[in-house]
């Protein structure tokens, strides 16, 4: 890699905040896919990486939901892991000082059941070394709502992503469920209310059902479907969301080739964050950016910001 193309991957995600969020190249790995970034630092060099997210945290440790919780479909995967996680106590104490040590950004990717909750968390990070952002899932269940989902509403996504903005300092990416009538409108309410960054999208509601059972096959009955089989839907969504905001955007869903990558940048995401994949192949996030480097290089792209939105039209 040549040095003017290593600083042409650069991506600023929160350029309107004070601390920044600076990453050296726009491949990122997704929330609950790469466990605490640990765990694949021997056979990965993750200090080539964006950005790491860790699994989503949530005030304290969770089981998760009861097993089967992932299930092979047609071109992607359903899963039903319910945020099993060591809680935000441990992960202050025992993962974020082994992340200082790294040259590569963590993303925290922080879940609650209320509002109250995600301030906490919030609160709890900042100022800890070791982390360089928030990503605020609004995907969970708003319980005094009565379940509705944060992120299916613009009001609730908004009072969610206002309150983690006055608990912390640290750049927050917020990111948004698919699951929804208008995600334009709730990309602009959060862009309103704080936020630096969208991360979209999450998984999309499915399900299977074990014809020799005769039962659902999830232990949840429902859970969420990502993979190859919704990159058409994820990147018709960051291409809406790209013309209706300006912040910087990191788009996910079904993301597994550099030229899947390639297209989500040129609907208008800054970056990428590589998911499933990385279950079948933990490199496969270095294999994206490699390819996306190829392509820079063959087609005499000295800056990946020549790309971003490129196709709008």
């Amino acid at each position: 890699m040549t040095g003017d193309l290593s600083r042409g991957l650069s991506v600023q995600l929160a350029p309107n905040n004070e601390r920044g969020l600076l990453l050296s190249s726009p491949v990122i790995v997704a929330s609950g896919t790469f466990g605490y970034g640990m765990e694949l630092a021997d056979n990965v060099d993750i200090q080539r990486l964006g950005a790491i997210v860790c699994k989503g945290i949530t005030p304290h440790p969770r089981k998760g939901n009861p097993y089967p919780r992932i299930l092979e479909t047609a071109s992607g995967m359903l899963n039903s892991i319910g945020l099993q996680n060591v809680g935000i106590d441990a992960l202050i104490k025992e993962k974020a000082p082994i992340w200082a040590s790294w040259q590569v950004p963590v993303i925290v990717n922080i879940s609650g059941e209320t509002v109250e909750e995600y301030v906490g968390i919030a609160n709890a990070l900042e100022g800890v070394p070791g982390i360089s952002a928030i990503e605020v899932n609004i995907s969970c269940p708003n319980i005094k709502s009565g379940g509705i989902e944060f992120g299916t509403h613009p009001r609730m996504a908004a009072e969610v992503t206002s309150a983690a903005r006055k608990a912390t300092t640290l750049p927050l990416l917020v990111k948004l469920a698919p699951n929804v009538t208008d995600i334009a409108e709730i990309a602009q309410a959060v862009v309103e209310a704080g936020a630096d960054a969208l991360s979209l999208v999450n998984t999309f509601v499915g399900m299977a059902i074990d014809i020799n059972k005769r039962r659902p096959a999830l232990g949840t009955t429902i859970g969420g479907l990502s993979g190859p089989a919704i990159k058409p839907l994820a990147l018709a969504l960051v291409y809406q969301v790209a013309q209706a905001t300006s912040v910087p955007i990191v788009g996910i869903g079904g993301i597994t080739t550099a030229d899947d990558a390639l297209e989500f940048i040129m609907a208008g995401a800054h970056a990428v964050e590589i998911g499933t994949a990385n279950f079948r192949n933990p490199g496969a996030a270095l294999d994206i950016l490699d390819g996306i480097i190829s392509y820079m290089e063959r087609e005499n792209i000295q800056d990946l910001s020549q790309l971003v939105g490129i196709a709008r039209v």
